[in-house]
Formats: structure tokens, C-alpha cells, sequence
């Protein structure tokens, strides 16, 4: 099982965002590369904090990856007997481990409205439902899901990016630079975020502001995969083939078995391509 849930998101919405919105040949059709697999990992509550404590609680989440059908009746039982929280919050769970994704993004906001848990965790189970959410495709819940966590935790960094990776996908640029210009003064370390920022500026036309960014990205982390496919976009929109060739290429070399490798190959075929491909 994970232990963590929402800095999970953002890794993986950074390369959807990536996918999505991609790169394009200058004054000709834009070459479209191929969406990354959404994500479909099981949304679990990390630790801390827990919704709830107890063998029951702790014997329902263990059934989740290898039976969760058997989760699903455990939980309804133990509903039965008075599990509250701790039952209602396994069932949400197991609905979408048995592919009912929507469903279980439904009953956890619902739960996590109706919870007298602290606001931390309410922020976590609003979370999941986002990721939930996502793994229906369903990015504008997903998006309110996570305004809704972050108004539980307004200062916490990583809802910040999630949430900022969400508005990126739904082509609103300037509310994701908003949320990670936030991220970032409270933690100016952040990769991932400065990365995403990158993303987020250069599909907002602003490619300078973004060429910053990246750089500052790679000054702190040379090998980050997701920063060097990045970068090799920037380099690619400002004309410089070869070197956006090069940052493909040490993708590739880092993390060969990687979705930023496979988006990183693609791009190399279409460079290889030329102008002319559709």
C-alpha cells in the first residue's frame, strides 16, 4: 500500500499535464503525443493521520489490494455492528478498488463533510475522492474535491500542487500558478512544483517565465526525469532542436521504464518525423 497519498497525485497529474498539452512544431498543425494512462492506484489513508484506530479498521484496509470484495463485506458487517467512520470510510474505499470509482469519490466527500475528525484528516479524505476522481477522468470534480481538502488545510504545500496539476489539465493556466506561487514561498525547494509551474507558464505563452523556472528546477535536482522532459519542451518551442533532443534522451537514459521515458521516445519520434507529421 502507499503510505501517502496526495504527493502521489501531483507526480503523476505532472505527466498527464505533460502528455495533454505536449509540444508543437512552429507554424505548422500541432503534433499531438499520446495521453499518459490515467492513474488507477488505490486511493489508502496514510499514516498519520487515520480516520479511525482499531483491529477492525486496520484488518478492513489490509483486505483492499489483494480482496476487496472481501473489504467490502467486512465493512458492511461491521457497519452493522457500529463501525461508523472507520467502516463507511474501508467501503468508499473498496467500491473503487472493485472499479467503481465514481462511486467511492461520492461516499468519501460525503463522508469527509459528515466526519467529526480533525481537519487534517477531513483534508485527506477529500483528497482521495479527488484522486478518485481522477481515475473516472473526471478532473473538474477532482478539482473541487481538492478546493474542498484545501480549504480544510489551506497552507498545506502539497494540496497546493495537486490541486495546481488539476487546473493545468482543465487548461487553466493562470489558477495553477497561482496555487504553486503559494506552494512555493512556503517550501522554494519544491521540484515538482517548480516544474509544474514551468508547465503551467509555458502553455500560457509566457516561455521565458518558464525557462526560469525549469532552470531553477534542475539547479536543485539535474537528474529530476520530469524536468528534463520539460525542459526539452521549453528548448524545443525556442528552437533548439538538438538540445531538446539531448534532455529526451537523458530522460530516457535515467528512467527508461518510466511514462515521462515513454512521452520523452515519442517526442524523439516526432522530432525524427519532421514538420510534416500528423
Amino acid at each position: 500500500m502507499m503510505n501517502r497519498l496526495l504527493p502521489a497525485i501531483a507526480g503523476l497529474l505532472l505527466l498527464a499535464v505533460l502528455a495533454v498539452l505536449g509540444w508543437q512544431w512552429f507554424a505548422v498543425p500541432v503534433v499531438e503525443i499520446e495521453e499518459a494512462a490515467p492513474a488507477t492506484a488505490l486511493p489508502v489513508p496514510p499514516v498519520p493521520p487515520r480516520l479511525a484506530q482499531g483491529r477492525d479498521y486496520e484488518q478492513c484496509l489490509g483486505m483492499l489490494d489483494d480482496d476487496p470484495a472481501a473489504a467490502a463485506s467486512f465493512a458492511i458487517g461491521w457497519e452493522a455492528t457500529g463501525g461508523g467512520d472507520g467502516a463507511r470510510h474501508c467501503y468508499a474505499l473498496s467500491r473503487i478498488a472493485l472499479g467503481h470509482a465514481a462511486e467511492g469519490a461520492a461516499l468519501l466527500e460525503r463522508l469527509a463533510a459528515s466526519t467529526g475528525a480533525p481537519a487534517a484528516v477531513r483534508a485527506v479524505i477529500y483528497g482521495q475522492a479527488s484522486q478518485a476522481w481522477l481515475i473516472e477522468q473526471e478532473e473538474q470534480k477532482a478539482y473541487d474535491a481538492a478546493s474542498k481538502a484545501l480549504a480544510e488545510r489551506p497552507d498545506d504545500i502539497d494540496i497546493l500542487i495537486d490541486r495546481a496539476a488539476i487546473a493545468a489539465q482543465l487548461e487553466r493556466f493562470d489558477e495553477a500558478v497561482a496555487d504553486l506561487d503559494r506552494a512555493l514561498s512556503a517550501d522554494p525547494e519544491r521540484s515538482d512544483a517548480m516544474t509544474l509551474r514551468a508547465t503551467a507558464n509555458r502553455n500560457a505563452g509566457r516561455l521565458d517565465v518558464a525557462a526560469t523556472d525549469i532552470a531553477r528546477a534542475l539547479a536543485r535536482d539535474p537528474d529530476y526525469p520530469e524536468a528534463l522532459l520539460e525542459r526539452g519542451i521549453i528548448r524545443h518551442r525556442l528552437g533548439d532542436a538538438e538540445t531538446a533532443r539531448a534532455d529526451w534522451e537523458r530522460v530516457i537514459e535515467l528512467a527508461p521504464d518510466s511514462a515521462a521515458a515513454d512521452l520523452a521516445t515519442q517526442n524523439i519520434e516526432l522530432l525524427d518525423a519532421g514538420p510534416q507529421a500528423k
